[in-house]
């Protein structure tokens, strides 16, 4: 196409105050003459919308003809990435955008946006992206587990909590390391069905008992992917409806999008062979997903993990100033007794949650999954003065592929952990199972050292000392 002159940011690029257009109808091509103007200035809508139909047109417009498109609703916001083809570029319109529409009630200029892979976040973490929140990233151990010694990386705002779980680190790592296991793995999705009546619904669920039947509907859902290996089916009636908790081994993806497809599937098959049935939605809440859940606790979901280690009573001593019965008897009053005064699920610990967030958001998991992934049960024993302790975990929920894991920064710490992707050398899911065993082993770090420093009465100090703001502290006397 001969006389097509670009214009970059509102200029023709050869300084002429015209340039030609071909817009393509059919196999012919008509020119367009179009005004070049001071980029400060919006052209007439119809110019617009011509370009908006050129591949590269929105590349000729300035951010106010793009930002005045959007305002037509010519252009809808979240598809700014798309259509710009130019990813920064939307980020900062969108950022546009927002705070002239809210004028002076929010001003994002504290955000950061730029020097950023979007690329790694279109399509797979987050729409409608104004920019990123850098989170302090700190790192604790050496952590020695399984012979090992990993640093493991934790993004947190929570003062102390890094240095107290990395005091934990030394401990173990003084008395020789602890032992990690992965017992049990397996990612559940739970449907509900809902039937004209309960009789259909029972007939269902026995339906589901016969092995041949389960065998139907395990072929169907694994012909969604080559990791899937669905291991169980486990089914409740409540009147007319029937739930049904799949329950599969999804390689080391953390499997939510993998296990869903492969229900759908077996959904559609069951559908085939049973009566009654009126509709049933993906998620009837068996599953359980970021909520809390008894089911979780007892049946577990995702990876289920135990730890231990026996510390020696002269670190006991000298790590945490206190001794192995101080350290027994505040576990039992606090992380056993208390807990069931409270009618706590899962919560038979001491700050399992935090050690698990800030991990998560280090690696890219996903962080509301906290919720169920911190179920913990810390139990402290004497082995004569010696102490004996070890952290029950029945609900890691991690990948090492997919989702936020495949971001720069989080692909890093993932790295730093020698789990990023699938192994090379080791079955699929190997990556993700190790990841698993060093959430549960950091967490008992942190267990020990937050228990120790309650036993010792030294909490409020220690977090006077790296848990206080020093920032405009002048103008809060009273704190």
């Amino acid at each position: 196409m001969e006389g097509i002159e670009v214009l970059i940011n509102g200029n023709d690029c050869n300084n002429n105050n015209t340039y030609s257009l071909f817009e393509q109808d059919g196999k012919h091509f008509k020119t367009k003459q179009i005004q070049t103007i001071d980029p400060s200035n919006i052209r007439e809508l119809n110019i617009l919308l011509d370009l908006l139909m050129l591949e590269d047109g929105c590349k000729q417009m300035s951010d106010e003809e793009i930002l005045h498109l959007v305002r037509q609703r010519h252009i809808a916001t979240y598809r700014l990435e798309a259509i710009l083809g130019d990813k920064q570029r939307a980020v900062s319109i969108r950022r546009q955008i927002i705070e002239q529409s809210m004028k002076s009630m929010i001003s994002l200029k504290n955000i950061p946006y730029t020097n950023y892979d979007y690329g790694r976040v279109y399509g797979a973490c987050c729409e409608n992206v104004v920019g990123y929140v850098p989170i302090p990233l700190g790192i604790v151990g050496p952590l020695r587990m399984n012979d090992q010694e990993y640093y493991v990386p934790m993004a947190t705002t929570e003062g102390c909590l890094v240095a107290s779980t990395n005091r934990g680190c030394r401990a173990i790592s003084l008395a020789g390391g602890l032992h990690s296991w992965v017992y049990q793995d397996g990612m559940t999705r739970g449907p509900v069905l809902h039937f004209v009546s309960a009789e259909y619904a029972v007939q269902a669920y026995q339906w589901l008992q016969d092995d041949y039947n389960f065998q139907l509907i395990k072929t169907e859902f694994e012909s969604t992917s080559r990791f899937a290996n669905l291991k169980s089916v486990h089914s409740r009636i409540a009147g007319r409806y029937l739930y049904i908790r799949f329950c599969s081994i999804t390689g080391d993806a953390m499997g939510m999008n993998m296990i869903s497809k492969g229900t759908e599937k077996a959904l559609a098959e069951m559908a085939k062979h049973v009566s009654g049935l009126e509709r049933y939605c993906l998620s009837g809440n068996f599953c359980t997903d970021k909520k809390p859940s008894a089911v979780n606790w007892i049946e577990g979901r995702g990876k289920s993990v135990v730890c231990e280690i026996t510390i020696p009573a002269h670190i006991v001593e000298t790590t945490f100033k206190t001794t192995t019965k101080n350290m027994v008897e505040l576990n039992r009053s606090k992380n056993m007794i208390g807990s069931s005064v409270s009618g706590s699920i899962g919560g038979n610990n001491a700050q399992a949650a935090n050690i698990v967030a800030a991990i998560y958001i280090a690696t890219g998991q996903d962080p509301a999954q906290t919720v169920c992934s911190s179920y913990c049960m810390t139990i402290m024993e004497s082995f004569g003065d010696d102490l004996y302790v070890s952290c029950t975990m029945p609900s890691i929920e991690v990948g090492t592929i997919g989702g936020g894991t495949d971001l720069e920064p989080q692909e890093a710490c993932l790295q730093m952990l020698g789990v990023k992707g699938s192994s090379k050398t080791n079955l699929p899911g190997s990556n993700s199972a190790e990841l698993a065993k060093i959430v549960c082993a950091t967490v008992l770090a942190g267990e020990l050292s937050l228990m120790a420093a309650l036993a010792s009465g030294h909490l409020v100090s220690s977090h006077m000392k790296h848990n206080r703001s020093k920032t405009n502290l002048t103008s809060c006397i009273n704190c």
